[in-house]
């Protein structure tokens, strides 16, 4: 193995990107004995090769625990929205290590909002840690896959062990929104696989709270003391709790705390941050082309290098993985970068008046800011997904009363509608609801959108940055996925109705690209191991791959199952095989396992 802060010149895999995905990719191949190279365009956070990250460059590399520290972790992760979150000039931002430098661009013409973070762990680092399988019925009764959904079922199980993966505790506004669903005449969902309309705690990769930390439990003591989940509502700052804790002991699961530490424990793993992918290598191979490295840039000296391996790996999420293969010059049969998802979200929230609370769930405000940031929702397999979903107040600011493209709330007659109100809210009105912030229980609504030709990532040629044309995003609904998510902004104001609400708020949001999915997709571009059908040695590992929007499931637990399963066939293909193979699974895909 390589020593820490050594630089790995002679990897046997490269892989471009070290987010939510690739990590799992590296562990699976790692524990093989094959060595891999990460590459990272961000920081690397909460490493002693890279004590200030955003300010100095710090080492080239990373390739042994000993470099994580918890120490670290508490001095650059601070919990405060605009510190960690602003993607201007936030720590967890899509741009350079370099807080003096600007964020990366894209271009975006439709109006819409890009979330994603640079860095090693990616956008898991401001997550909410949920974790759902895929639904059944997206994986085995839509046209998109070439595998069936008990293909998955074992990486999901190990995944949800070495997590862990556990149901979300149930705090007040969980308590409020299961009431709601029961009234409205949904049943709990007691499995993993999901094929029917119900509600469940969310399956999250959280550890679950301190026993101190329970309702009966009476807890008046200091919250540095308390291990596992502090229920303190801060998973979308990166998850920095609790304070004191060791690198792995975090309570969010995120990659950067779960997936990378066991990466590295193989010995064959080396993480080289600020590392940003400009060019795919090639070669004439025994087909048309075969991947043999690539070419990188380092983000605070500009200087460029070239790695080459046995094999390569494309995991720089579902934008810059099409665009680093398309600045490539690769092969592209009108589906690279096509074919995008991205839950087409909603939000519909409801403010209650405090006698009402009192009644529901014995308390007078919801205190949304309270326990984890999503712990609980309902299925609707065919349409999508509806969860409770906590913003701190600056985001929900912004997302359920400012960003609709439907127009301002008093143009709105929403005569006949299950809302009362329907679009933005400014002024004095603005100030009025957020006033109401500790009695709103606010709902987002993640669509069954479909992939079509139309939606997805080319080339900007009229913009360049430092590393080539930027991606250029284009994105609009079906009309069908705008049924499907008037459909469940309609079953949000039922729940809430039935809940008690006695004002009920439908935002019509504007595109938001937090969940993306399927612009590289797995029969379309990628064979049924995840390698290119027109490149020789190059796989896709990262959410691009994934055929569909999984039904409106939260997409990270399937993009790492995916990611593991890729790693194998990847060993089995240009490797000596897979040593341990991850049993498969002895239970049909339809019990709750």
């Amino acid at each position: 193995m390589t020593g820490s802060g050594a630089d790995m010149s002679d990897p046997d895999v490269v892989v471009v990107g070290a987010g939510g995905d690739a990590p799992a990719l590296a562990w699976r191949l790692g524990q093989q004995g094959i060595d891999v190279l990460l590459l990272e365009a961000g920081p690397f956070h909460g490493n002693e090769q890279f004590p200030a990250p955003h300010s100095e460059r710090g080492n080239t590399a990373s390739a042994s625990t000993d470099d994580l520290s918890g120490d670290l972790l508490d001095q650059q992760f601070t919990a405060r929205e605009g510190d960690m979150g602003s993607p201007v000039d936030g720590k967890l931002r899509w741009g350079p290590a370099d807080a003096e430098r600007a964020p990366w661009a894209r271009t975006v013409p439709q109006t819409g909002v890009i979330s994603q973070v640079a860095g090693v762990g990616g956008t898991t680092l401001h997550y909410y840690g949920n974790h759902p399988r895929a639904f059944v019925p997206s994986i085995n009764e839509q046209p998109h896959w070439p595998i069936d959904y008990a293909d998955l079922v074992p990486y999901y199980q190990h995944l949800e062990s070495v997590h862990p993966v556990k149901p979300a505790p149930t705090t007040p506004k969980a308590e409020l929104f299961f009431e709601g669903a029961r009234r409205s005449g949904y049943d709990l969902t007691t499995g993993l696989n999901v094929e029917d309309e119900g509600y469940r705690p969310f399956p999250n990769a959280i550890h679950q709270p301190d026993e101190a930390l329970r309702r009966d439990g009476d807890y008046d003591g200091d919250f540095r003391d308390v291990s596992g989940d502090t229920l303190a509502c801060h998973e979308h700052q990166g998850g920095p709790h609790p304070r004191g804790a060791d690198f792995e002991e975090r309570a969010k699961r995120g990659s950067l705390t779960s997936l990378v530490p066991k990466a590295l424990a193989t010995g064959h793993v080396e993480i080289r941050p600020n590392a940003f992918a400009t060019e795919v290598l090639t070669r004439a191979g025994p087909g048309p082309l075969e991947a043999c490295g690539v070419e990188y840039r380092d983000t605070w000296t500009g200087r460029t290098r070239r790695v080459f391996a046995d094999a390569v790996v494309l995991a720089a999420g579902c934008i810059e993985t099409p665009r680093l293969w398309l600045n490539s010059g690769l092969p592209d049969d009108g589906w690279v970068g096509k074919g995008l998802t991205t839950h087409h979200f909603d939000f519909v929230s409801g403010t209650f008046d405090s006698d009402t609370l009192e009644d529901v769930i014995g308390q007078r405000k919801v205190e949304p800011h309270q326990g984890q940031a999503a712990g609980s929702r309902l299925d609707v397999p065919g349409k999508g997904g509806i969860a409770v979903n906590t913003f701190a107040p600056g985001i929900t600011a912004s997302v359920m009363f400012s960003e609709s493209i439907d127009g301002f709330a008093f143009e709105n007659d929403t005569t006949g509608e299950p809302w009362d109100t329907h679009g933005r809210v400014t002024g004095t009105k603005l100030k009025e609801e957020m006033s109401d912030y500790r009695r709103m229980l606010t709902l987002i609504c993640h669509t069954d959108d479909r992939p079509r030709q139309d939606n997805g990532v080319t080339l900007d040629s009229a913009t360049e940055d430092e590393h080539g044309p930027v991606a250029r995003i284009d994105w609009s609904p079906h009309p069908e996925d705008d049924e499907r998510r008037d459909d469940l902004a309609r079953r949000a104001s039922k729940l809430l109705d039935e809940a008690g609400a006695n004002h009920i708020h439908r935002a019509g949001a504007a595109p938001i690209l937090l969940h993306l999915q399927s612009s590289m997709a797995m029969g379309k571009v990628l064979d049924s191991g995840g390698e290119a059908l027109s490149v020789d040695r190059l796989f896709v590992a990262d959410h691009s791959a994934l055929a569909n929007g999984v039904g409106g499931a939260n997409p990270t637990h399937t993009g790492q199952a995916l990611a593991l399963r890729t790693a194998e066939h990847l060993a089995d293909r240009y490797f000596d095989g897979v040593s341990d193979p991850i049993p498969a699974n002895p239970t049909p895909a339809s019990a709750d396992d």
